[in-house]
């Protein structure tokens, strides 16, 4: 899991930064469905998008594509104090916490030894799949500098899925992104981390009460080339459920444009307990249209070695996310279709899913 969980794809807060990086965001080649599927979608757009004037005659500059008009957001002025008051809310509370937790540590001033908060979201889903109950979700994250401990220390709170807290499994394969009914339990979480270097971090810490787990975390990125850029994250955890167990990602990324990109990612789970791996892949198109509005376009495959089921949920998804209010308070959407199969002696079924969120940056 990553630490703070986007609520668009695979990883949020990487694709909105997609048109500005100009082509070291997002991968390789969609199916040939998809990409006709995109098409579709590209020229969708562009009739809804008014006519560009005629640059003057100078050197050209690539800008993001934009949007469908009819997508702006307005809020009413209620709304819009409603929304700064509970921004304004968390983050004392969250400031608050981090202050009295750093104060254990020594007396060193908070805010003058540079103490902040930082990484904060708080986002709320409602998610209705075909055959399931309707689930509503909120999930609250957020990273502490505390100034009274060493520089390369850190504390980190929150409340997530207990499952996707402990394995860190990417954020795209959470069942929250896959809008799938989550009867897991979640739980609010606390401990301390070490980053060791820019690849390497250790955590320690506690959720659902006194429930202790513990990661050690890699990651690594690769510059392949001027539009390609390679990603490899392996967590090694321990929790009383699983004992000793281990997750791999690996994704890969290619722009196509400044404002079109494609990424593939796999990951796998395996733990003492159920040893057995628990895998998925995902692979989308991703298009940017400026001012942090992305659409996306996803085909997901999953399963568990030993199963008896080679697939045990497939399909495809489209996404979008625009902010709502300033550039903090943003709105997404999702429709897919799936094909779950429960297990050998189950026919596999089809599944229409749709959901809706809001995500508040603090």
């Amino acid at each position: 899991m990553d630490d703070g969980r986007s609520a668009l794809t695979v990883d949020n807060k990487r694709l909105a930064r997609s048109a500005p990086r100009a082509g070291r965001t997002l991968l390789a080649k969609a199916p040939p469905l998809a990409l006709v599927v995109w098409a579709a979608f590209t020229v969708a757009a562009a009739a809804h998008a008014e006519p560009a004037p005629a640059p003057p005659p100078q050197e050209p500059v690539n800008e993001p594509a934009k949007g469908p008009e009819l997508l702006t957001v307005q809020l009413s002025d209620e709304a819009v104090e409603a929304a700064e008051k509970a921004r304004s809310t968390v983050r004392s509370l969250s400031v608050w916490l981090a202050r009295g937790v750093d104060s254990w540590f020594g007396d060193r001033p908070f805010e003058a030894g540079g103490g902040k908060v930082t990484d904060g979201r708080l986002s709320t889903a409602l998610l209705l799949r075909q055959h399931d109950d309707p689930d509503f979700d909120v999930r609250f994250n957020a990273r502490f500098r505390l100034p009274n401990v060493e520089e390369r220390l850190y504390a980190f709170v929150g409340r997530d899925d207990q499952r996707d807290l402990i394995t860190d499994r990417p954020g795209a394969f959470s069942r929250q992104d896959r809008l799938l009914d989550d009867t897991r339990d979640r739980d609010f979480f606390a401990g301390l981390g070490r980053s060791l270097n820019d690849s390497i971090d250790l955590r320690v810490g506690f959720r659902g009460g006194l429930n202790p787990f513990a990661q050690a975390r890699y990651r690594n990125e690769w510059l392949i080339g001027p539009n390609d850029q390679a990603d490899f994250r392996q967590t090694l955890f321990w929790s009383l459920e699983d004992r000793f167990g281990s997750t791999t990602a690996f994704s890969y990324e290619h722009a196509f444009t400044p404002n079109l990109a494609a990424r593939w990612l796999n990951s796998a789970t395996i733990t003492q307990e159920s040893e057995h791996f628990e895998w998925s892949t995902l692979l989308g198109a991703y298009r940017s249209f400026g001012d942090q509005r992305v659409a996306a376009l996803e085909t997901l495959a999953g399963g568990e070695t030993g199963s008896g089921v080679g697939l045990s949920d497939y399909g495809v998804q489209v996404r979008w996310e625009q902010p709502v209010y300033e550039d903090w308070l943003l709105g997404g959407v999702v429709l897919g279709h799936f094909w779950p199969r429960e297990d050998e002696d189950s026919p596999r079924q089809r599944a229409w899913a749709v959901g809706v969120s809001l995500k508040m940056r603090f």
